[in-house]
């Protein structure tokens, strides 16, 4: 018997996919998104697109910050699942417009709960960000450590989110997993990515800005995750529900393999000219490092390894090579849909 899933964020990038996977299983999707301008409006469109093909998709249009239309969802349709990832994102934007985080990413997220606890479901599934861990300095970052000093808005309203679902889990039995996601890259992305707006950047004859002060010596990492891994690890994680005297869990979800910037940066440029059978480098800036950024993200996966079977297989060469292709496609030959 097919199952209802809610899937909040469903014209996000990782909203998205997930949404394609479970309706290709056969799963009833409804998908919820407020389809606002942070970036590029074509793109979630093209998104949605490309969802409603299926016939066990139902797209509806509105801020999950609004408890009215929310419950009215939630007694139309019994979910057995619900996976919140509607959320503002962006750090850097975190600091120039915090009353959306507010908004969206707390009380977006209390409304969520809320339903979960009138309209019990199996599995509540939320995203949280790699974020959390700010500037730590640890070699590999555990779901154990100590994430109490947030350094932008964004990473605290993920904190938050945390802290409110465990105290729903605590009072109110609500099974829920949070993911720590870290630098998720791949086709149909964010415009925001570094990856994505570094591209964006070299077809508009515009220079990239690298905030690592030319320092190559001490090159910011980051611990790069293609999507499909992405996307096979939640739809495995969705059916692993938290046993009832254990019902709140964090899980990292990270490619375990930090990469230099500076050496990601060479391979999408390597990845560009294939796609393009011409020879592409960026007219790179070098800037200092913003007080919100942090030099090294690095996840430890053996907590999700011991649930789950995973292991990302996606290296950045592979994975930048098919963002490379899809962004040729989808901007240069024009091979969208909306």
């Amino acid at each position: 018997m097919k199952k209802n899933y809610l899937i909040t964020g469903a014209a996000g990038f990782i909203g998205f996919h997930i949404s394609k996977k479970l309706l290709e299983k056969g799963e009833n999707v409804i998908g919820i998104d407020n389809m606002n301008n942070y970036y590029d409006l074509n793109l979630k469109k093209h998104r949605l697109f490309l969802l409603k093909k299926f016939r066990n998709f139902v797209f509806v249009c509105f801020d999950i910050s609004d408890k009215k239309k929310l419950t009215s969802l939630f007694k139309k349709y019994q979910f057995e699942y619900v996976i919140n990832f509607a959320a503002q994102a962006g750090v850097r934007y975190s600091i120039t417009n915090p009353d959306e985080y507010i908004n969206s990413n707390i009380i977006g997220f209390y409304n969520i709960l809320e339903m979960c606890r009138f309209f019990p479901v199996k599995h509540l599934i939320y995203a949280s960000s790699s974020s959390v861990y700010g500037a730590s300095k640890k070699n590999e970052f555990e779901e154990i450590d100590n994430v109490d000093n947030p350094v932008s808005l964004y990473a605290a309203t993920k904190k938050s989110n945390e802290l409110i679902a465990y105290s729903y889990s605590h009072l109110y039995g609500i099974p829920t997993t949070g993911l720590r996601f870290f630098t998720v890259y791949g086709p149909l992305g964010r415009p925001d990515m570094a990856y994505y707006s570094f591209t964006n950047n070299f077809f508009k004859n515009k220079e990239i800005e690298i905030y690592n002060n030319g320092d190559f010596k001490n090159d910011l990492y980051r611990d790069f995750t293609y999507i499909e891994d992405v996307v096979d690890a939640i739809e495995k994680i969705i059916k692993k529900i938290p046993k009832k005297e254990n019902d709140y869990r964090i899980l990292n979800i990270g490619n375990n393999k930090p990469e230099k910037l500076m050496v990601f940066i060479k391979v999408l440029e390597e990845s560009l000219s294939k796609s393009l059978n011409k020879s592409v480098v960026f007219n790179k800036k070098f800037v200092k490092l913003k007080k919100e950024d942090v030099k090294k993200t690095y996840a430890s996966i053996r907590r999700i390894k011991r649930l789950i079977e995973y292991n990302p297989k996606t290296d950045i060469r592979e994975g930048l090579q098919k963002f490379a292709d899809w962004y040729v496609e989808y901007h240069i030959t024009k091979k969208r849909y909306f």
